[in-house]
């Protein structure tokens, strides 16, 4: 599973063949299957992987944050935003939807969820009296903090803006769905 989480950061998603990852283990090619007996409940374990490092750097980057709601919000949006620019293969298959839907021990609704439920938690609190609910709200910021990353990502939003932070689009995301800075 490290193997495949390496050849994600250097070589992308195309190469996480289980051959290819026991070759690059120096293992022989049928060892991965007797762990991994398909070749989606691997990626699924390099998946969980993936969302288990985003988890601890959230949990790392929220500690040092402010206790205020909206803070803390942010910071769960720059970090999801930075995440995805540094581990862009591992991203992408976080979030294929064949991976997060498998079935059995490995599937990953529920590493996928907690952050979520985090966030829709940090909403609430953020701002208790909406039109929408806080599910609805979190959701719509995550949506627009997920096409941020992957155009991003893809160079897009530097195309179209000339752009070179993606801040200013996280902040305009929350400011979108949350209302203005300093408003109760």
């Amino acid at each position: 599973m490290r193997v495949g989480a390496a050849l994600l950061r250097t070589e992308g998603p195309g190469v996480l063949s289980l051959r290819e990852i026991a070759r690059r283990a120096g293992v022989s090619h049928g060892a991965p299957r007797r762990y991994f007996p398909t070749h989606l409940s691997l990626l699924s374990a390099i998946a969980r992987s993936g969302f288990a490092d985003l988890s601890e750097q959230v949990w790392t980057a929220l500690r040092a944050a402010p206790q205020d709601p909206r803070a803390q919000i942010k910071t769960i949006a720059e970090r999801y935003v930075r995440f995805a620019a540094t581990n862009r293969g591992m991203f992408e298959l976080m979030f294929r939807h064949d991976v997060l839907s498998s079935g059995g021990e490995l599937g990953l609704r529920d590493v996928s969820l907690p952050l979520f439920h985090l966030l829709t938690d940090l909403v609430a609190a953020a701002r208790p009296a909406s039109r929408f609910s806080a599910r609805v709200t979190a959701a719509a910021i995550w949506s627009a903090l997920h096409g941020t990353a992957q155009l991003w990502n893809w160079g897009s939003l530097t195309l179209a803006t000339g752009a070179t932070d993606p801040t200013p689009f996280i902040d305009a995301t929350l400011a979108a769905h949350l209302g203005p800075e300093g408003r109760p």
